[in-house]
């Protein structure tokens, strides 16, 4: 069982072994111990264990009150360093009190006593670890690298985050059995690169998500990237028309190196249907070229050999031409929501919450035509409508009521827009993006 007695035990543990030992990189270090020792793009020794270091890792707010009266240990008042004035003893307290399951969490403490555990393995403790790709400071030290003050507009082309960053994951989300086997496919294909490059089959790993607002195709891409620990850009097409952001074509070369250079990662091009509508209008001939140069970009980046998972997504395919569909090599639908789904998706998005009389079923049957973002905004709203009543516990009422509330809305916002902008009436009343997160 941890204690903060422990943690800031394990914590000086493990940077004295890391420090001592050449054989151990950052692979070997716990995400949450690496962020503290990044600096300038690496993890340098020797690890220095201050106060201060030591409650950033373990979250101990007062690490030297947890420890002080262990015999083992001494602190330096000037400095705030914190070490072992017996090691070996140390060791000892510490091997009595952990379990096999926290050592196999931390691969350099798994590397220095996992013969003492039948269960502790070293090159499995490694391979579960977060890889540094995936750690927020390791895409932050990259970028500080790769823009320097006049090019950090260009990051406003992209959004970028760490797996750590993502809160949603694929067991949060209900998917088709062809969405399943497509993710299944392409899982199989990162994890045997090699194999496939091998054999020369590199046209694998540009996917093409089809489907209306709100059907999951941005959630799935994200949680995607949070399971498989790959950095997320995701890059908004539309915003390549954008002026201050100089030289459009020049910040699509740059988006696909940015993409290059945080691989293994997944490239998320949102609002893919903006490349088929600037090719066919008359737009400026520097957004065409643009255009043109992304188009060529798709060509040229690859799952296999640049280790990018290509990803589009659009909500109106009918406004793709064939340059567009013939870049990817699998299309994945995103359908709305039938009623096993819709049953299966209120299940998921109440499952913290305290349901009376709940019955899925019967809500799916009511509930025809909406997606799962539509059902997130009807629980919302029933959760806060008992909120006003000072209730914390839902009833199958509130959630019905709810529904009904929800297209008395939708059917008044499509009355309201029949005679405005037809594009407005398209995209659902919203700003026609895919919020399904």
């Amino acid at each position: 069982m941890s204690s903060p007695e422990l943690d800031v035990v394990e914590f000086l543990l493990t940077a004295a072994i890391y420090t001592g030992n050449r054989d151990l990189d950052e692979r070997d270090l716990p995400p949450r111990y690496r962020q503290v020792f990044w600096k300038d793009g690496a993890v340098e020794r020797p690890l220095t264990t201050t106060t201060n270091t030591i409650a950033a890792a373990t979250g101990v707010e007062r690490p030297w009150e947890a420890i002080s009266g262990l015999m083992f240990t001494d602190r330096d008042d000037f400095s705030g360093k914190i070490e072992f004035t017996d090691r070996g003893m140390a060791e000892s307290w510490f091997l009595e009190r952990i379990s096999a399951d926290a050592l196999v969490e931390n691969p350099t403490l798994a590397y220095a006593f996992g013969d003492r555990f039948d269960e502790v393995d070293y090159e499995a403790a490694r391979e579960t670890n977060r890889p540094i790709h995936a750690d927020r400071v390791w895409i932050d030290s990259l970028l500080e690298e790769m823009f320097d003050e006049d090019e950090e507009e260009m990051l406003d082309l992209v959004e970028i985050r760490a797996p750590e960053e993502i809160k949603i994951t694929l067991d949060d989300l209900v998917l088709t059995a062809d969405q399943e086997n497509e993710i299944h496919k392409i899982v199989k294909a990162i994890e045997h690169r090699d194999y496939l490059a091998e054999i020369g089959l590199r046209e694998i790993g540009k996917l093409l998500f089809v489907g209306p607002p709100g059907t999951g195709k941005t959630s799935v891409a994200r949680a995607l990237a949070q399971d498989l620990d790959l950095p997320f850009v995701e890059v908004k097409l539309s915003m390549i028309t954008s002026q201050y952001l100089g030289e459009t074509a020049k910040n699509v070369d740059k988006t696909f190196e940015i993409a290059k250079r945080l691989s293994p990662c997944i490239l998320f091009m949102d609002e893919f249907d903006f490349v088929a509508k600037t090719r066919a209008s008359d737009e400026h001939a520097a957004i065409k070229r643009a255009v043109n140069t992304l188009l060529k970009s798709i060509d040229e980046i690859s799952l296999i050999q640049d280790d990018v998972l290509l990803i589009g997504a659009t909500n109106h395919p009918d406004q793709l031409d064939a340059a567009a569909w013939r870049r990817f090599d699998e299309i994945v639908n995103f359908p709305k929501p039938d009623a096993g789904m819709r049953s299966d998706i209120l299940r998921i998005v109440t499952r913290r919450m305290e349901v009376e009389g709940f019955d899925p079923d019967a809500l799916a049957e009511e509930t025809e035509g909406l997606t799962g973002s539509d059902l997130r905004l009807v629980l919302r709203e029933a959760v806060l409508d008992a909120l006003t009543e000072e209730r914390t516990t839902l009833t199958q009422a509130d959630l019905m009521e709810a529904i009904a509330g929800f297209e008395e809305r939708d059917n008044l916002k499509n009355m309201d827009m029949i005679e405005g902008d037809p594009d407005v009436l398209i995209a659902g009343g919203s700003d026609g993006h895919d919020h399904d997160h």
